[in-house]
Formats: structure tokens, C-alpha cells, sequence
């Protein structure tokens, strides 16, 4: 069984940084596609971030782009997401996801499995 345990949220402030981490185990994850996405109260889950595991090409979403770099450990079978100059608007629950297929998706449905979710707040 896919488990995603995610780690490293917390409380800072606008323009600092944080790195979120993503423990993978129960599967074969050198075929996954592994996403970072996030979900402010009242709002939909957003996508952040993606990386084909096989390969390591990564995507972003525009709202990211140039701030958060998303990567991983062969080794460890961890996934890690280094968020810089965090704004009050990246306050968020941040979620792992994984995706047994070899496409990056960014929408949050076609993902089969999902993390518990790790809290981001950034204040101003």
C-alpha cells in the first residue's frame, strides 16, 4: 500500500523560506509522477508543482514559478519541495500526491494517491 507522509510545514514570515518533505513508501516510485499541491480555506486545491520521477523533469505553476523548486532523493524515496520568498498568499495546507502514470498532471483528481497534508502559514 502507497503511503505519503509530508513534514516540514510551519509558521514563518513573509520572505522567508521553508522546505516541505514527502516520504514515499509501498511502491515501485522510479514510474510515478510525484505532485505537490496545495488548499487555502475556502478555496480548491491548487496545483504547485510536479516531477517525473524517472528523469526528474519538473513542472510549476505560475503562481510558483521561479520561487519553489520541487525534487527528489533516489535513495531515500523522498520527494521535496524548497519554497523561497514565501508570501502571505502561500498560506496553505500543502499536500503530496502521486501519479502511477509517466504524464504530469495538474489536476488534483487524476492523482491516485495523497499525503495527509502538512500546514504552511506565512504571515505578513
Amino acid at each position: 500500500q502507497v503511503q505519503l507522509v509530508e513534514s516540514g510545514g510551519g509558521l514563518v514570515q513573509a520572505g522567508d523560506s521553508l522546505r516541505l518533505s514527502c516520504a514515499a513508501s509501498g511502491g515501485t516510485f522510479i514510474s510515478y509522477v510525484m505532485g505537490w499541491f496545495r488548499q487555502a480555506p475556502g478555496k480548491e486545491r491548487e496545483f504547485v508543482a510536479a516531477i517525473i520521477w524517472r528523469g526528474g523533469r519538473t513542472y510549476y505553476s505560475d503562481s510558483v514559478k521561479g520561487r519553489f523548486t520541487i525534487s527528489r532523493d533516489n535513495a531515500k524515496n523522498t520527494v521535496y519541495l524548497q519554497m523561497n520568498s514565501l508570501k502571505p498568499e502561500d498560506t496553505a495546507v500543502y499536500y503530496c500526491a502521486a501519479d502511477r502514470s509517466s504524464n504530469i498532471y495538474t489536476r488534483a483528481p487524476l492523482y491516485d494517491y495523497w499525503g495527509q497534508g502538512t500546514q504552511v502559514t506565512v504571515s505578513s
